[in-house]
Formats: C-alpha cells, sequence, structure tokens
C-alpha cells in the first residue's frame, strides 16, 4: 500500500530458496529461522488426550466424536496421509470436519469438533483452546521458515540486521511462544 516495498521476506524454506533461485532474494541473506510442527488442540478445560505414541494417537483419534483439520496446507497434506498410513482414514473422514481454510480450533470453540489438528503456531492463534502439544515426531515432517533479502531492498544495512535479530537466541523466546522451534544460532 502507499507504493511502499517490501526488504524483507519469511515463507517457507522451500519458498524462499525459489526466490534466491530467481534472484528475487539475495541467497547469501537467508536465514532459517523455525519449525513449525503439527499439533493436536482441544477446548480450554478439557482433559488432555494422549498422543504420545503412534498408537495413542491412533486410538484417541478414533475416540473422538469430530477431528476438525484442513485438506489445504501443509497440516492437512500432512494429516490426510497420516491417516491413511494408520489405516483410519474412513473412520475418521466419516464424522470429520474438514475446513477449506482458516482455524482448525475455532470448529472446537463452536462445538463442532472434539480435536482439532493444525500447525501449532495456528492452534494457538485461537482463544478458548488449549495446545496438547505435537502429533510424534516421528510422524511428522516439519515445515521450516526461512527468512531473507529481497534484491531490491532499500535498506540493506537495515535489513541484514532483521534477520541477524531474528536468527538469534534473542527471538528465539518468542518463536517459542508462537508455537514455532527455533534454529539454534
Amino acid at each position: 500500500r502507499g507504493g511502499e516495498g517490501a526488504d524483507v521476506v519469511i515463507l517457507t524454506k522451500e519458498a524462499l530458496d525459489d526466490l534466491a533461485v530467481c534472484g528475487t532474494v539475495v541467497a547469501a541473506s537467508r536465514a532459517d529461522l523455525a519449525r513449525s510442527y503439527v499439533g493436536i488442540a482441544v477446548n480450554a478445560g478439557a482433559g488432555h488426550p494422549d498422543i504420545a505414541t503412534e498408537a495413542a494417537l491412533r486410538a484417541t483419534l478414533l475416540g473422538a466424536r469430530s477431528v476438525a483439520y484442513s485438506r489445504l496446507g501443509a497440516s492437512g497434506i500432512l494429516f490426510t496421509q497420516l491417516i491413511d498410513r494408520l489405516g483410519i482414514a474412513a473412520e475418521i473422514n466419516a464424522r470429520a470436519k474438514i475446513i477449506p481454510q482458516g482455524f482448525t480450533a475455532e470448529l472446537l470453540v463452536s462445538g463442532q469438533a472434539d480435536l482439532a489438528v493444525q500447525q501449532i503456531s495456528e492452534l494457538k492463534l485461537v482463544g478458548g483452546v488449549e495446545v496438547v502439544g505435537p502429533i510424534p515426531r516421528e510422524l511428522q515432517s516439519p515445515a521450516v521458515f526461512s527468512a531473507g533479502r529481497l534484491a531490491a531492498s532499500n535498506n540493506m544495512a537495515s535489513s541484514d540486521r532483521l534477520l541477524t535479530f531474528l536468527a538469534s537466541t534473542e527471538a528465539a523466546p518468542a518463536l517459542r511462544e508462537s508455537g514455532l522451534e527455533p534454529f539454534s544460532p
């Protein structure tokens, strides 16, 4: 808006790497910031189900009245593949609340689902819910978020300072608070 240009972008690692290949982002400025894992949430005050192992997660999903998830995005793709691999896709989908976009945890608050599946950083954005935790890490591939300076930046020094800060230990608590796992600098 107002004709202002961006100096720094934060995207998935793959998208940022693509921009670096075409020269839109300065390749040498790229910094991996955090990993984003898929997790499970419940309504605030509800009991936290066991999701610590593949068997426990399977039992929890099968025992839920309804599971909210998105078919699109990294979490939806991962969850669709996961329930297929666990052999429970038909049972889950028969009573699932599948959304095209938005926050799956909103379906917890409205009473339409018992469990919500999405990136933990997205689950944490909905009030009135509690994140149980990530699904077992051996069952998922985290999304990696990276940052880089745009080649067209008019503020190279400031942009590079921002990138250094975002990848620093000082920024790590804010990343953790938002549901992301910071990379070690």
